[in-house]
Formats: structure tokens, C-alpha cells, sequence
């Protein structure tokens, strides 16, 4: 159960505009998004971040969702895995490479920039970093400035996002709860408190 309510899409009609775009591009409104709505200034800052980094730039979106799967992995945010997981889908990304990416540097369905991205992300979100200046000389062979920008904005919003909804214990939606465990289960995800 969640520390905090969620508000009513009815009790908030100034951020209609806002949920109708995350609903169409998510599927559903994230419980995240409601409880911050207690807060309406944040919610509106925030949609905005959010539809910049994840939907803007120069970075393929599916591999902006991967990173942020492997971010939220990091931090142990079982919510934003599920959620990562199911916006990867939508953006185009094959089941199977959901199922692999916390086996990226393994698993042959990963090129060398998306693993050169992904381990970068894992690192970036460990507490403490443990991002080391020859990480930023191998994501630099693949990568322009602009697109380790993007990346770095990724691991962020998703620092925001694992720390918000662990600690709130945000109640996981059934269409991300029901593709996290159809999908994720088989690495070891669960719903956690969630």
C-alpha cells in the first residue's frame, strides 16, 4: 500500500492535457504521476522533464527505456522496472531483448554501443557512482556529447523516479505490474512492495 493517496484525475482538470499525453504514450497514468499531483507545480515540471528526456533527442527511445531498466535494476526499483520494461515494449523493443538486458554483456542481441550504454547506465546509478573517466572515453566512441547528454538525463529522471516510488511505496498499475511479471520474472523480478 502506498504511503501517499493518489488524487483523482477528476480533482486535477489543469493537468488533463498532461495525463491525456502520458496515456497515450504509456497506455495508462502512472500512479507516480497522481501522487505527485498532490503537488501540481511538481507534476507539471516533472511531465515535462520526463517528455523531453524520454521522447525527445538524439538517443534511440527503446534503448533510453533499456538504460533506464537497467538504472532502475541498479537502484532496486522494482516499479520503474516493470514500467521501463513496458515502455520498451511500446517503443518498439523486442520481448526477448527486454528479457536480456540484465544480461547485456552477455547476451548477443546487443551491440557494442548498446552494451557500451547500458554499462555505463548500471554504473552511473550505483550508490556511490562508480562511473570512472575511462567509461566516459568508451561511451565517447560511440556517442557525441549531445548523446551522453541524453543518456546521463536518462539515469537521472530515473534516480528521481526509483527514490520517489520506493519510498512511497507507489502502488504498481496491472498493465506494468502484469507485463513486469509475464516479462521479468524470469531475471528475478517481483513486485516487491509494490
Amino acid at each position: 500500500m502506498s504511503y501517499i493517496s493518489k488524487k483523482d484525475r477528476e480533482d486535477i482538470p489543469a493537468m488533463a492535457p498532461l495525463l491525456d499525453l502520458v496515456e497515450s504514450s504509456m497506455g495508462f497514468v502512472p500512479n507516480s504521476m497522481l501522487t505527485m499531483a498532490h503537488w501540481p507545480e511538481l507534476l507539471g515540471t516533472f511531465g515535462s522533464l520526463a517528455a523531453t528526456v524520454l521522447q525527445t533527442g538524439e538517443v534511440d527511445g527503446q534503448l533510453k527505456q533499456l538504460i533506464a531498466m537497467i538504472s532502475s535494476r541498479a537502484q532496486g526499483c522494482n516499479y520503474c522496472q516493470a514500467h521501463t520494461a513496458h515502455s520498451a515494449h511500446r517503443a518498439g523493443a523486442e520481448q526477448e531483448k527486454i528479457v536480456a538486458v540484465f544480461d547485456f554483456e552477455q547476451s548477443p542481441l546487443f551491440s557494442a554501443k548498446e552494451r557500451e550504454a547500458l554499462r555505463f547506465g548500471w554504473f552511473a546509478s550505483l550508490q556511490p557512482n562508480a562511473v570512472e573517466p575511462q567509461q566516459f572515453e568508451m561511451l565517447r566512441a560511440f556517442y557525441s556529447e549531445r548523446e551522453i547528454v541524453e543518456i546521463v538525463a536518462v539515469i537521472s529522471l530515473f534516480g528521481f523516479l526509483n527514490r520517489w516510488n520506493d519510498t512511497l511505496a507507489t502502488k504498481l498499475e496491472p498493465n506494468a505490474a502484469n507485463f513486469g511479471h509475464e516479462v521479468l520474472s524470469s531475471s528475478g523480478w517481483s513486485r516487491g512492495k509494490h
